[in-house]
């Protein structure tokens, strides 16, 4: 590929490879949910704490301080939420975030909740040279098994960045399961240049993620502050239609984000509307990766 070639004159050579570099297989999705549930739900948090700001080289007490709020009082609210409701979840943590909060993670795990890999500081994938992906994507598998005492099985990229690189070093540390692509509403076999490679992706939706609505960053973004009320009815329309369809309901949140009093008023409501509907599967997303494997089209 030449460098001063634009995509309108690349040739079928060219393009070609680019999108069949990782691309969604087979569906995984069974036919049956355990003990009769209408469907999955996988609920998930994003512990990116202080590694929010200090991934863009930031040393801005007061955005530490925002971060710290995610550690202080999201994840606090959270676990007892969870508890309350006798419903398990998964954490994304970067390293760094375990290395500032090491009783955190362990009572995650001593809650029997799961912690996934999500970086080593919340770096992007695709800035890194392949080498530095794949040593900080071990080392942050490592630092997390050490701190937390739980090799972790799955992985969501930051900001669900995915590099040309991801999915072969995925591969090679043996893990069960990623969560950061977007080719689906229910699980599929992650296929590598036209490889089926067992890998479970779990799939994820900036629709069912609360950054969107409620992130806020001067410097950045766009400013969003929806209402609690407007969120809770797009993600209960989500459900919905995967109770419908007898899929995966499959929700992102953030500590410093959703832990806020009002946001933890919608989501526990969301809770109750998902107990009220029926049958469901709350699982982590290990638990759903192993039963989809085990059980796709049964």
């Amino acid at each position: 590929m030449s460098e001063d070639q634009l995509p309108w004159q690349w040739t079928e050579e060219t393009w070609r490879p680019i999108v069949e570099k990782v691309r969604a297989g087979k569906s995984l999705k069974p036919t049956a949910w355990p003990n009769g549930a209408a469907c999955a739900v996988a609920l998930s948090f994003d512990s990116d704490h202080e590694t929010s700001t200090l991934r863009w080289g930031d040393n801005s007490p007061g955005w530490l301080s925002g971060n710290q709020y995610g550690a202080r009082r999201g994840v606090p609210r959270i676990l007892e939420l969870l508890k309350r409701h006798d419903i398990p979840a998964s954490f994304y943590v970067p390293a760094v975030t375990a290395m500032l909060h090491p009783e955190e993670q362990r009572r995650i795990i001593g809650e029997g909740h799961e912690i996934g890999i999500h970086s080593w500081i919340h770096e992007m994938n695709a800035s890194l040279p392949p080498e530095a992906e794949r040593d900080i994507q071990m080392r942050a598998a490592d630092k997390l098994e050490e701190i937390a005492g739980v090799r972790p099985v799955g992985i969501r990229t930051p900001s669900w960045d995915f590099s040309p690189v991801t999915l072969s070093i995925t591969r090679e540390m043996g893990l069960l399961y990623d969560s950061s692509l977007m080719a689906d509403d229910d699980p599929y076999e992650l296929v590598e240049d036209g490889e089926p490679t067992g890998i479970v992706e779990i799939p994820v939706e900036w629709i069912r993620d609360d950054m969107p609505y409620f992130g806020m960053d001067f410097r950045r973004y766009s400013r969003p502050h929806t209402p609690p009320g407007s969120a809770l009815d797009i993600f209960k329309a989500e459900f919905d239609m995967a109770k419908f369809e007898g899929g995966l309901f499959q929700l992102t949140m953030h500590p410093h984000i959703i832990g806020h009093r009002s946001r933890m008023m919608m989501l526990d409501e969301l809770i109750r509307h998902i107990q009220a509907s029926g049958p469901v599967w709350f699982a982590t997303h290990a638990d759903i990766a192993r039963y989809c494997k085990e059980h796709a089209g049964v």
